[in-house]
């Protein structure tokens, strides 16, 4: 019976994670944050020009970062708890210029429930959540005290970004949320389901080009009509702002709308490229990247 109990409380979290909406007569988006920005890379980050936005998004590098490395692993192989070097963990960003950067990580949800673990998040500018495997994040974050206030750092202007696992954990389904492994595209494991929505509405993918996933969202917006599927190339990101978002990087974004009719010939998503400006509410590209603009009345 608690097992059942706890499959509820799950499938619960997940329809509020769905179809959250702020309160009637707000004037907001229905996908990203109303007032911060989401960076959502495809993992092998490898263009500056993203990891550059992400900095001017925050305010500069001396605006206050937080990096997340929970999703590289809570456990090691022979079961101990993983330790992570803040140095190590933040060097990649001080080489980029910041001056005001640190990390955040716990494996244990207790802590991430604490008014001194958050602290660091209270004052942030910024957050990055590093690749791995995302269900690591889930285990450590979900349902604590950390998980709001992640949410708060995009209610007061700032940005989360995240490559790989770190892009998947922005949606509201959670794609490879599997203890299994990551070719397991829908985790039976309810617990692993439910992502952290600051892309509400949306399942995210990574790495489809390299690891040749780019039908593999195909089932999940089957099962979940009304979700948005983004699937994200390497080395390339979306970069979110209300209910639209703009392609960076060097590759493709594969993006799942199961309200667009598609020929039976075709693959049941579009791709867009660098420079293109998708808008997620009328599911439409507003921009190309040559900068043509297309009016509602092309679709």
């Amino acid at each position: 019976m608690p097992r059942r109990s706890g499959w509820l409380l799950t499938v619960v979290t997940l329809l509020i994670l769905l179809v959250a909406a702020p309160a009637p007569g707000q004037d907001v988006p229905d996908y990203g944050p109303p007032k911060g920005s989401l960076v959502i890379v495809g993992g092998n980050m490898k263009d500056p020009a993203i990891a550059d936005r992400f900095i001017e998004l925050a305010g500069g590098a001396g605006a206050k970062f937080v990096i997340v490395p929970t999703a590289g692993g809570n456990k090691g192989r022979d079961g101990a708890t993983r330790v992570y070097k803040e140095e190590d963990v933040v060097a990649p960003w001080k080489k980029r210029g910041l001056t005001n950067v640190t990390m955040l990580h716990t494996h244990d949800p207790k802590v991430a429930d604490t008014e001194e673990f958050v602290q660091p998040l209270r004052q942030a500018n910024a957050v990055w959540f590093d690749g791995g495997r995302q269900w690591n994040i889930v285990d450590s974050y979900a349902n604590t005290l950390t998980f709001r206030e992640l949410h708060k750092v995009l209610e007061r202007g700032g940005v989360i970004g995240g490559s790989s696992a770190g892009a998947t954990i922005q949606g509201a389904y959670l794609v490879r949320g599997a203890i299994s492994g990551p070719d397991v595209v829908m985790a039976p494991e309810p617990e692993h389901q439910a992502g952290f929505a600051f892309l509400r509405r949306s399942a995210i993918d990574q790495h489809i080009n390299a690891r040749n996933r780019w039908d593999d969202l195909i089932p999940v917006i089957k099962k979940f009509p009304d979700l948005l599927g983004i699937g994200l190339s390497e080395d390339t990101a979306i970069i979110v702002k209300g209910d639209t978002f703009e392609v960076l990087g060097s590759w493709k974004v594969a993006v799942h709308d199961s309200t667009k009719l598609y020929q039976p010939w075709e693959k049941p998503y579009s791709v867009l490229s660098r420079g293109d400006v998708y808008n997620m509410k009328t599911r439409t590209i507003v921009k190309l990247g040559d900068g043509t603009r297309r009016p509602p009345a092309a679709y």
